[in-house]
Protein backbone atom coordinates (compact mmCIF):
# COMPACT_ATOMS: atom_id res chain seq x y z
CA UNK A 1 0.00 0.00 0.00
CA UNK A 2 2.65 2.62 1.15
CA UNK A 3 4.53 1.54 -2.42
CA UNK A 4 1.70 2.24 -4.09
CA UNK A 5 0.89 5.59 -2.37
CA UNK A 6 4.44 6.28 -3.55
CA UNK A 7 3.76 5.47 -7.13
CA UNK A 8 1.26 7.49 -7.39
CA UNK A 9 2.90 10.85 -6.10
CA UNK A 10 6.22 10.10 -8.43
CA UNK A 11 3.58 9.80 -11.53
CA UNK A 12 1.93 13.36 -10.52
CA UNK A 13 4.93 14.84 -10.09
CA UNK A 14 5.96 13.58 -13.30
CA UNK A 15 8.14 10.83 -13.30
CA UNK A 16 8.90 9.43 -16.33
CA UNK A 17 9.82 5.66 -15.08
CA UNK A 18 9.30 4.11 -11.99
CA UNK A 19 11.23 0.98 -10.88
CA UNK A 20 8.65 -0.35 -8.86
CA UNK A 21 10.34 -3.25 -7.02
CA UNK A 22 12.18 -6.47 -7.74
CA UNK A 23 9.37 -9.09 -8.39
CA UNK A 24 11.20 -12.14 -8.16
CA UNK A 25 12.48 -10.96 -4.55
CA UNK A 26 9.17 -11.64 -2.65
CA UNK A 27 5.46 -12.70 -4.04
CA UNK A 28 4.58 -9.35 -1.57
CA UNK A 29 6.82 -7.31 -4.11
CA UNK A 30 5.84 -8.85 -7.27
CA UNK A 31 2.32 -7.90 -5.68
CA UNK A 32 2.97 -4.91 -5.16
CA UNK A 33 4.75 -3.78 -8.81
CA UNK A 34 1.73 -5.36 -10.36
CA UNK A 35 -0.67 -2.84 -8.80
CA UNK A 36 1.34 -0.45 -9.73
CA UNK A 37 1.67 -1.44 -13.04
CA UNK A 38 -2.55 -1.72 -12.80
CA UNK A 39 -3.05 1.21 -11.59
CA UNK A 40 -0.29 3.78 -12.17
CA UNK A 41 0.79 2.63 -15.06
CA UNK A 42 -2.76 2.87 -17.06
CA UNK A 43 -4.76 6.00 -17.76
CA UNK A 44 -7.76 6.26 -16.12
CA UNK A 45 -10.72 8.75 -16.54
CA UNK A 46 -10.09 12.59 -14.87
CA UNK A 47 -6.27 11.24 -14.99
CA UNK A 48 -5.00 13.80 -17.82
CA UNK A 49 -5.48 16.51 -15.19
CA UNK A 50 -3.42 14.81 -13.00
CA UNK A 51 -0.67 12.92 -14.46
CA UNK A 52 1.54 14.47 -17.26
CA UNK A 53 2.16 11.22 -18.72
CA UNK A 54 1.88 7.58 -17.84
CA UNK A 55 4.72 6.75 -16.53
CA UNK A 56 7.00 3.44 -17.83
CA UNK A 57 6.69 0.84 -14.50
CA UNK A 58 9.93 -0.76 -14.84
CA UNK A 59 10.48 -4.49 -12.72
CA UNK A 60 14.17 -5.06 -11.65
CA UNK A 61 15.61 -8.76 -12.38
CA UNK A 62 19.01 -10.08 -11.93
CA UNK A 63 20.24 -11.91 -15.52
CA UNK A 64 18.05 -15.18 -15.00
CA UNK A 65 15.05 -16.57 -16.73
CA UNK A 66 13.39 -16.80 -13.11
CA UNK A 67 13.82 -13.28 -12.23
CA UNK A 68 12.57 -12.00 -15.93
CA UNK A 69 9.81 -14.24 -15.83
CA UNK A 70 8.90 -12.49 -12.33
CA UNK A 71 9.28 -8.96 -13.58
CA UNK A 72 7.26 -9.38 -17.05
CA UNK A 73 4.37 -11.09 -14.84
CA UNK A 74 4.45 -8.08 -12.68
CA UNK A 75 4.88 -4.82 -15.14
CA UNK A 76 2.85 -6.32 -18.25
CA UNK A 77 -0.52 -5.03 -17.00
CA UNK A 78 1.06 -1.35 -17.50
CA UNK A 79 0.08 0.55 -20.67
CA UNK A 80 4.39 1.45 -21.02
CA UNK A 81 6.10 -1.93 -19.07
CA UNK A 82 9.91 -2.44 -18.80
CA UNK A 83 12.33 -4.92 -17.55
CA UNK A 84 15.50 -4.07 -16.31
CA UNK A 85 18.01 -6.69 -15.93
CA UNK A 86 21.66 -6.43 -14.95
CA UNK A 87 25.13 -8.57 -14.73
CA UNK A 88 28.11 -7.59 -13.39
CA UNK A 89 31.49 -6.80 -15.56
CA UNK A 90 34.13 -5.99 -12.95
CA UNK A 91 37.04 -8.33 -12.65
CA UNK A 92 36.14 -8.57 -8.87
CA UNK A 93 32.60 -9.16 -9.32
CA UNK A 94 33.12 -11.43 -12.14
CA UNK A 95 35.81 -13.42 -10.38
CA UNK A 96 34.16 -13.44 -6.97
CA UNK A 97 30.25 -12.70 -6.66
CA UNK A 98 29.61 -14.33 -9.95
CA UNK A 99 32.26 -16.73 -10.21
CA UNK A 100 32.09 -16.65 -14.03
CA UNK A 101 34.89 -15.97 -16.88
CA UNK A 102 34.69 -13.13 -18.92
CA UNK A 103 33.20 -15.02 -21.61
CA UNK A 104 30.46 -16.37 -19.67
CA UNK A 105 29.27 -13.21 -18.67
CA UNK A 106 28.97 -11.53 -22.17
CA UNK A 107 27.26 -15.26 -22.96
CA UNK A 108 24.58 -14.57 -20.36
CA UNK A 109 24.14 -10.64 -21.13
CA UNK A 110 23.28 -12.17 -24.85
CA UNK A 111 20.59 -14.77 -23.93
CA UNK A 112 19.04 -13.14 -20.94
CA UNK A 113 18.80 -10.11 -22.84
CA UNK A 114 17.44 -11.88 -25.75
CA UNK A 115 14.91 -13.32 -23.96
CA UNK A 116 13.40 -10.15 -22.35
CA UNK A 117 13.38 -8.38 -25.04
CA UNK A 118 10.99 -11.65 -26.51
CA UNK A 119 8.77 -10.76 -23.77
CA UNK A 120 9.13 -7.24 -23.20
CA UNK A 121 9.82 -4.55 -26.53
CA UNK A 122 11.51 -2.23 -23.49
CA UNK A 123 14.44 -3.46 -21.98
CA UNK A 124 17.25 -1.77 -19.74
CA UNK A 125 20.27 -3.53 -19.32
CA UNK A 126 23.08 -2.76 -16.58
CA UNK A 127 26.77 -3.66 -16.53
CA UNK A 128 27.02 -4.27 -12.16
CA UNK A 129 29.52 -2.44 -11.21
CA UNK A 130 30.86 -0.18 -14.40
CA UNK A 131 32.67 1.97 -12.61
CA UNK A 132 35.23 -0.86 -11.81
CA UNK A 133 34.77 -2.42 -15.43
CA UNK A 134 37.88 -2.70 -17.34
CA UNK A 135 36.32 -0.01 -20.84
CA UNK A 136 37.06 -2.35 -23.19
CA UNK A 137 35.23 -5.09 -22.28
CA UNK A 138 32.66 -3.06 -20.78
CA UNK A 139 32.09 -1.39 -24.57
CA UNK A 140 32.11 -5.08 -25.84
CA UNK A 141 29.43 -5.95 -23.41
CA UNK A 142 27.33 -3.24 -24.07
CA UNK A 143 27.59 -3.84 -27.87
CA UNK A 144 26.43 -7.35 -27.63
CA UNK A 145 23.62 -6.49 -24.92
CA UNK A 146 22.16 -3.35 -27.49
CA UNK A 147 22.32 -6.35 -30.45
CA UNK A 148 20.27 -8.82 -28.06
CA UNK A 149 17.38 -6.28 -27.72
CA UNK A 150 18.28 -3.31 -24.85
CA UNK A 151 16.86 -0.15 -25.47
CA UNK A 152 18.31 1.56 -22.37
CA UNK A 153 21.81 1.21 -21.29
CA UNK A 154 22.18 1.96 -17.64
CA UNK A 155 25.62 2.39 -16.03
CA UNK A 156 26.25 2.30 -12.61
CA UNK A 157 29.20 3.02 -9.80
CA UNK A 158 27.59 0.19 -7.92
CA UNK A 159 30.23 0.65 -4.66
CA UNK A 160 30.33 4.89 -4.78
CA UNK A 161 33.76 4.33 -6.52
CA UNK A 162 33.97 7.21 -9.25
CA UNK A 163 34.80 11.08 -8.87
CA UNK A 164 32.63 13.21 -11.26
CA UNK A 165 35.76 13.37 -13.50
CA UNK A 166 35.89 10.02 -13.26
CA UNK A 167 32.40 8.89 -13.81
CA UNK A 168 32.04 11.58 -16.78
CA UNK A 169 34.49 9.75 -18.26
CA UNK A 170 32.92 6.25 -18.29
CA UNK A 171 30.43 7.76 -20.40
CA UNK A 172 31.79 9.68 -22.63
CA UNK A 173 34.05 6.72 -23.22
CA UNK A 174 30.94 4.40 -23.88
CA UNK A 175 29.40 7.48 -26.08
CA UNK A 176 32.37 7.26 -28.47
CA UNK A 177 33.53 3.55 -28.43
CA UNK A 178 30.39 1.28 -28.22
CA UNK A 179 28.85 0.67 -31.72
CA UNK A 180 25.43 1.08 -31.68
CA UNK A 181 25.16 3.15 -28.89
CA UNK A 182 23.41 5.98 -30.66
CA UNK A 183 19.99 3.79 -30.82
CA UNK A 184 19.69 3.54 -27.50
CA UNK A 185 19.22 5.79 -24.59
CA UNK A 186 22.43 5.80 -22.15
CA UNK A 187 21.58 6.11 -18.17
CA UNK A 188 23.10 7.06 -15.16
CA UNK A 189 23.04 5.01 -11.97
CA UNK A 190 25.28 6.68 -9.00
CA UNK A 191 26.00 5.36 -5.56
CA UNK A 192 26.02 7.62 -2.48
CA UNK A 193 29.14 6.13 -0.73
CA UNK A 194 31.47 8.94 -0.97
CA UNK A 195 28.86 11.84 -1.05
CA UNK A 196 29.10 12.42 -4.73
CA UNK A 197 25.67 10.38 -6.41
CA UNK A 198 24.57 14.03 -6.98
CA UNK A 199 27.78 15.58 -8.62
CA UNK A 200 28.25 11.96 -10.62
CA UNK A 201 25.07 11.75 -11.58
CA UNK A 202 25.13 15.45 -13.11
CA UNK A 203 28.49 14.81 -14.75
CA UNK A 204 27.18 11.62 -16.49
CA UNK A 205 24.55 14.06 -17.83
CA UNK A 206 26.64 16.31 -18.99
CA UNK A 207 28.56 13.73 -20.78
CA UNK A 208 25.71 13.40 -22.86
CA UNK A 209 23.58 10.28 -20.73
CA UNK A 210 19.84 11.22 -21.31
CA UNK A 211 18.30 9.41 -17.96
CA UNK A 212 19.09 9.63 -14.49
CA UNK A 213 18.40 6.83 -12.03
CA UNK A 214 17.61 8.59 -8.39
CA UNK A 215 16.58 7.97 -5.22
Amino acid sequence: AEKLEIARALARMGVDVIEAGFPAASPDDLEGVRRIAVEVGNPLPGDGEIYRQVPVICGLARAARGDIDAAWQAVQYAARPRIHTFLATSPIHMRYKLRMEPEQVVDRVREMVSYAAGLCKDVEFSPEDAGRSDPQFLYFVLEEAIKAGATTINIPDTVGYTTPEEFGGVISGILANTPGIDKVIVSVHCHNDLGLATANTLAGIRAGARQAEVT
